[in-house]
């Protein structure tokens, strides 16, 4: 009878087999722990005892100050905790930028932040942080877009007449800039590069003497945000020449947008809540809902509002596509102003 050899086994395929096996094992096993850890992490963050902190880049009473106040004890009953507003100013909100980037993502440490994130990755020559990788994107709280006014002894009545004023006078009319590098210095900068005007900008320290040195004639024009020109408008003290949204706006119904003379203008400032980079993605979307639902709420809605602003609240991925976005674009804006870090 034919003898039956037993059948030879490849060590190669065996080890092969093996290794596949332990790989399988290996994986499942570091899964599970990072579900357990997102778990811990999340039952961490419901039950903490100690407040959120919302850290703010400018200094108490600004407008991103009030945006995150506004939002604060809305976001509070919505996750269930205590969040408290703190302001760290300083280099353009790249104190508190820095603070959050560095802080563990853990929920109790966000950024309200504002265009100014955007803006810098270019002003500054080096940041100590990535203002992408090291931040979470939650939401956008708000977009505010600004006015154009002039004193009402300048000759003009919109936009046309500006421009046809300005080429008359090359470098005889002023921008009042509240601050160097800022979202309104920019959008008056943004308006000179489409319109190839040359109008000298008058730096200041601080938006409130800027508004008064208008007021007084002083200086002919400014961007100003809408809040702190609102008043002085309607009082007759300050014309409206032309906003900065792609639309007009409906307080202003009869001022035009700026884009209706001169195509593809716009420049909004925006307001968003940050987090610190490598956020576990469903404690980042707990967040997010949480802030989302509490800038609809009435009345965060009616105090974005008051400060002449739009509420938003779109979804993080949203919110990340646009910060990218902004970054490129305001990068050619202050290339073309010169503008250096105060």
């Amino acid at each position: 009878m034919p003898t039956t050899r037993p059948a030879q086994i490849n060590p190669k395929m065996f080890r092969d087999g093996w290794q596949r096996r332990l790989l399988c094992i290996f994986s499942c096993s570091v899964g599970l722990l990072l579900a357990d850890a997102v778990q811990a992490q999340n039952a961490t963050f419901v039950t903490s005892a100690m407040p959120v902190r919302i850290l703010v880049g400018a200094p108490a009473g600004g407008t991103t100050d009030t945006m995150a106040r506004s939002l604060a004890q809305a976001l509070g009953t919505q996750l269930g905790r205590t969040v408290v507003v703190e302001n760290k100013p300083g280099a353009g909100g790249n104190v508190a930028a820095e603070m959050v980037a560095r802080a563990v993502p853990d929920g109790n440490t966000l950024l309200m932040s504002f265009t100014s994130h955007a803006i810098n990755a270019s002003l500054y020559p080096s940041l100590p942080f990535d203002p992408i990788k090291d931040f979470t994107p939650l939401t956008m709280v708000s977009s505010s877009p600004s006015i154009l006014v002039a004193h009402p002894s300048l000759p003009v009545k919109n936009v046309a007449d500006l421009i046809r004023l300005a080429k008359e006078k090359p470098g005889q009319l002023n921008f009042a800039i509240g601050a160097l590098g800022s979202s309104l210095h920019l959008a008056g900068d943004s308006f000179k590069m489409k319109s190839g005007l040359f109008i000298v900008n008058i730096p200041y320290r601080g938006t409130a003497p800027a508004v008064q040195d208008v007021l007084a004639g002083q200086v002919e024009l400014m961007f100003a945000a809408v809040g702190n020109a609102q008043a002085h408008i309607k009082a007759g003290k300050l014309r409206a020449l032309g906003v900065t949204s792609p639309q007009r706006l409906p307080a202003f119904p009869e001022v035009q947008a700026i884009g209706e003379t001169l195509p593809g203008y716009e420049s909004s400032a925006w307001f968003g809540l940050f987090a610190p980079g490598r956020m576990a993605p469903e404690l980042a979307r707990r967040l997010s809902d949480a802030a989302r639902v509490a800038i609809q709420s009435p009345e965060v809605k009616r105090r974005i509002e008051m400060e002449g602003a739009v509420p938003a609240g779109n979804s993080p991925q949203e919110f990340a596509k646009f910060v990218e976005v902004e970054i490129a674009r305001w990068r050619s804006v202050v290339q073309y102003s010169g503008a250096k870090p105060e």
